[in-house]
């Protein structure tokens, strides 16, 4: 994407309260820069809509042991 990205920027991720496009924006970035990965619902309530999605992969920087690249 252009920018120096690190593995702690995953955190980033977790920092609420965000709004929706703020949050899609970062765990675009944690995908574009993982070499692998995978979704998985954990749960769904269809009487509050609230639901449960664990993202699970590996940073491309993590293969080669390298803690930060441009991406």
């Amino acid at each position: 994407m252009g920018v120096n990205w690190t593995i702690n920027d995953v955190r980033t991720v977790e920092k609420s309260p965000t709004s929706p496009a703020r949050l899609q924006w970062k765990i675009s970035e944690v995908l574009f820069n993982s070499s692998a990965c995978r979704c998985k619902v954990e749960s769904i309530n269809p009487t509050t809509g609230e639901y449960r999605i664990v993202l699970q992969g590996t940073l491309d920087c993590v293969e080669n042991g390298i803690t930060s690249f441009n991406g």
